[in-house]
């Protein structure tokens, strides 16, 4: 499924009359079954664009199509299709086992027995439910935590996936896992995939197409080997280094 951004805007209201813009005036395409790197520096607006993305905020301009629908008329139905992680917060029930909470999702989403089966198999051989699938999500460390997450936005095979820093504080091994897990989910069921992240590890080996956004503002929309091009060099991390260090000096100018 593609996604049509055009023109998105957010400003949060402060106290005592101010404003913030968070988003400023965006628009972008994801090309149905892409992996997509959403990248910029903390506080560039990535996060405030993807709860809009996935009709969590509601923006102030501009709007969001979902495979020509938008949230306005066909809020559910874009639910359906849509699968959400975000690495600081989980949809796991805390006190009870992960195949408890996954189970409400099995019966919240009408998952068919048979396909919560089959999903479940493969989610325990790919990311190792098994090992802590009894647990309460309160036990589990912090990968084992992303990859019952991971298998909870998976269980109804949504359409397109949301990724907010999935990588965060794990361990090597386990973002090894995850990102093999996010190939084979892309390649296998043909799912959208829009991936915010600050490790140019997880962009260098998932993403075919690069946003980068600063201060609310599209900086960069194209391929990963474009940007390469341009810069001169197969370093990513320090292209983006560069990025933004221009981008705090365009903002040192301005102020």
């Amino acid at each position: 499924m593609s996604i049509e951004v055009n023109n998105l805007t957010k400003i949060y209201r402060l106290k005592r009359g101010q404003k913030k813009l968070a988003v400023d005036n965006i628009s972008f395409t994801i090309p149905d079954g892409e992996i997509v790197g959403f990248i910029g520096p903390n506080g560039a607006g990535k996060s405030t664009t993807i709860k809009m993305m996935t009709g969590i905020l509601v923006p102030d301009n501009g709007s969001v199509s979902i495979d020509g629908l938008n949230f306005k008329k066909n809020r559910k139905e874009i639910m359906l299709k849509t699968g959400v992680v975000f690495g600081q917060k989980s949809v796991l029930c805390w006190d009870i086992p992960v195949i408890d909470s996954l189970k409400l999702f099995r019966d919240m989403y009408r998952v068919p027995k048979d396909v919560f089966k089959e999903n479940m198999d493969a989610f325990s051989q790919i990311l190792g439910l098994d090992e802590f699938i009894n647990h309460p999500p309160r036990l589990l460390s912090l990968g084992q935590r992303m990859k019952a997450d991971l298998a909870a936005s998976l269980i109804y095979n949504p359409d397109i996936l949301f990724l907010d820093e999935p990588t965060i504080g794990i361990d090597v091994l386990s973002k090894e896992r995850i990102r093999q897990f996010i190939k084979n989910i892309n390649e296998d069921r043909h799912t959208t995939i829009i991936l915010t992240t600050h490790d140019v590890s997880d962009i260098e080996s998932l993403c075919e197409k690069m946003i980068i956004i600063d201060k609310g503002s599209l900086i960069y929309d194209g391929t990963l080997p474009q940007l390469k091009s341009i810069y001169k060099t197969t370093d990513l991390e320090e292209i983006i280094k560069k990025i933004y260090l221009a981008g705090e000096q365009r903002n040192a100018k301005i102020c």
